[in-house]
């Protein structure tokens, strides 16, 4: 896997991940030089289900060129999730008896294509958040002490 072109930091933080999943993405042309020149935002962005098939709903990419781009192109439209027709069916399942919600967690290049890692990814209850950022500011303490 290469360099990320878009992450979701925020992810990380808000769910917990269980499992991971790469997918295909469907862009159009000016779309993936857009992507890979890092005009993309993925934080805020979920998958949904519609039709047995997978969107990235909520993505933010920007255009490549503004004056070289349509007049009716929308960033934030839903892009379909390439993925095979057993991982959509355990996916559906997964989502639909487990209440749990699929994250985009980070847009790479591989072999020239775009690639988006999903998560499959439980809520984490505010006490939970509160308790990592207790951690990590623990950790900067003794960091500190232990630099000087």
């Amino acid at each position: 896997m290469s360099e990320a072109l878009a992450e979701n930091r925020k992810a990380y933080f808000n769910y917990e991940i269980v499992e991971t999943f790469e997918a295909g993405i469907e862009l159009k042309g000016y779309e993936v030089k857009s992507v890979k020149t890092g005009r993309s935002n993925i934080a805020g962005a979920f998958a949904t289900i519609k039709d047995n098939q997978i969107w990235l709903t909520g993505a933010d990419i920007l255009p490549y060129q503004q004056k070289n781009t349509p007049s009716y192109y929308d960033p934030t439209r839903s892009r379909r999730l390439l993925l095979n027709k057993k991982e959509i069916a355990y996916l559906i399942g997964k989502l639909r008896s487990e209440h749990l919600t699929l994250v985009p967690l980070k847009l790479y290049n591989k072999g020239g294509r775009i690639k988006v890692e999903l998560g499959l990814a439980r809520g984490k209850k505010q006490f939970e958040k509160r308790e990592v950022i207790k951690k990590r500011e623990t950790q900067r303490e003794i960091r500190r002490t232990l630099k000087s």
